[in-house]
Order: C-alpha cells, then sequence, then structure tokens
C-alpha cells in the first residue's frame, strides 16, 4: 500500500494549482523513492515533470509501484478543503480504485478526510534526454512572472536572448514592441533576488507566451527559477523545491510559426 504524509499541504496544493491548466489527467507514479508525476499537454507543445522525494514526506512508505490516475481539477477540488499548514496524508491500497486524503488542522483540533475516485489512464512516459544547455539563466520567480506578463500584453511570442552581456527578453506585436534586459548581479544580502547567467555560447530562441504565464504559476513554490536553454532543443523551466522540483519543458517556435 502507499501512506505518505506531508507536513504542509501547500506544497501539493501549490503543485497542481501550477498544472491543472496544462494537463487534465495524468498518473501521480508512486515507487519507494518518492511520487513523480510526467504530462503532456493537450497540444502536445509542452511537458510537466515533477518529482516529490520520499524523504520530503514523514513516514512514506510505498510497498510497489502503483499508478494513481486522477484528473487535477477533481483533486483540486479536494485540496481546497485544506489548509496550506495542514498535515496531510495521503493512502491507496495496492490496486486502488479511490484515493483517500486526510487533512489534519497543526493544532490536531480538526480533522477531513476525503475519497477521490481514480481513473484508468493509458500514459506514455517519455525519455527526457540529459542535455549540457548552452544558457542556465537563474533569476528570481517573481521577476520571470513579471516579464512574462507584461510582454503578454504586447504580443504572443517572446525572444529570449541570453549572452555575455546579460538576458533579454523581447517582443513585437499589433500595438507595439517591449523588451527587459537584465544584467548579471549578486545580492549579498538575500542570494534568491540575484541573477546568474551560466553561458557557454550565445542563444537566442521565441516561445510562446501563453505557456510560460502558465508555467509562472509556479512561482509561489520557490523564490527562484532556472531557465536552461540551448538552440534546437525545449527550453527548460524549473522550480526547486525543498523536496523535490517542478519542470516545465516547452519547444521553441520555428520561424513564422504562429
Amino acid at each position: 500500500m502507499l501512506e505518505a504524509r506531508l507536513e504542509q499541504a501547500g506544497v501539493l496544493k501549490k503543485v497542481v494549482e501550477a498544472i491543472k491548466d496544462l494537463v487534465q489527467d495524468c498518473n501521480f507514479d508512486c515507487s519507494d523513492s518518492g511520487i513523480q508525476l510526467q504530462a503532456m499537454d493537450n497540444s502536445h507543445v509542452a511537458l510537466v515533470s515533477m518529482n516529490l522525494r520520499s524523504d520530503g514526506f514523514s513516514p512514506f512508505r510505498c510497498d510497489r509501484n502503483i499508478a494513481l490516475g486522477i484528473n487535477l481539477n477533481s483533486l483540486m477540488k479536494v485540496l481546497r478543503a485544506a489548509n496550506n499548514e495542514d498535515i496531510l496524508t495521503v493512502k491507496a491500497e495496492d490496486q486502488p480504485d479511490s484515493l483517500n486524503l486526510t487533512f489534519e488542522s497543526a493544532n490536531n483540533d480538526r480533522i477531513s478526510e476525503y475519497d477521490i475516485k481514480l481513473m484508468d489512464i493509458d500514459q506514455e512516459h517519455l525519455g527526457i534526454p540529459e542535455t549540457d544547455y548552452a544558457a542556465t539563466i537563474t533569476l528570481p520567480s517573481a521577476e520571470f512572472q513579471r516579464i512574462c506578463r507584461d510582454l503578454s500584453a504586447l504580443s504572443e511570442s517572446v525572444s529570449i536572448e541570453a549572452s555575455k552581456d546579460g538576458v533579454k527578453f523581447s517582443c513585437s506585436g499589433d500595438i507595439g514592441n517591449g523588451s527587459v534586459n537584465l544584467r548579471q548581479h549578486t545580492n549579498v544580502e538575500d542570494e534568491t533576488k540575484s541573477t546568474k547567467i551560466d553561458l557557454t555560447e550565445p542563444v537566442n530562441l521565441t516561445f510562446s507566451l501563453k505557456y510560460l504565464v502558465n508555467f509562472c504559476k509556479a512561482s509561489s513554490l520557490s523564490p527562484t527559477v532556472k531557465l536552461c536553454l540551448s538552440n534546437e532543443v525545449p527550453l527548460l523551466v524549473e522550480y526547486e523545491m525543498g523536496n523535490g522540483y517542478l519542470r516545465f519543458y516547452l519547444a521553441p517556435k520555428i520561424g513564422d510559426e504562429e
């Protein structure tokens, strides 16, 4: 059976909130190493990959590998019944038809319990190749969210150009053009407010802003976000969590593609 206890229900709430508009139904793959999720969006442009390691749960027990097929909107409806600080315990049998969720208030004066029906989802796993990226940019997640939101008011696409001078986000649309330049800098007092650029060669790629704005819903999971770029491979947007990560992969736009 599976039994996993998370000290803060808010972690799972934020993960599901961040991906439910991209992916409707998906499998949570549970094994003795933790809980993973991998799914494409409906248009097969973006890929979501999540990993919550077993050491982030206390206790964590998974006797055999289980795939929990869940509708994320249904799961979100149940998770909204929990406060972010509630202790969350998820339980499932070895061949489950439902997932049991228990929310326990921090001072133990309130315990609520829900069962959510599981689905049989036939989902193929995509092998994500290890990539040595030409540019890796680490910046505050709130900054990235603001850039994507502001530029999406002008255009559907954004060009991300990384060079030794910094990183430039630029767009052009019917009502005008916009660009934001970030230079590498270190904030000594708060490392999470720094912008770091690790570059082996300059990169300039164009991506859909609609997807990037969607990825930014994960900003509440981490104070920083990592963007990894290389020519002709999908962009990797990574939010590190204390006990794992949430990653988004997005194919670049090519030529005049809208």
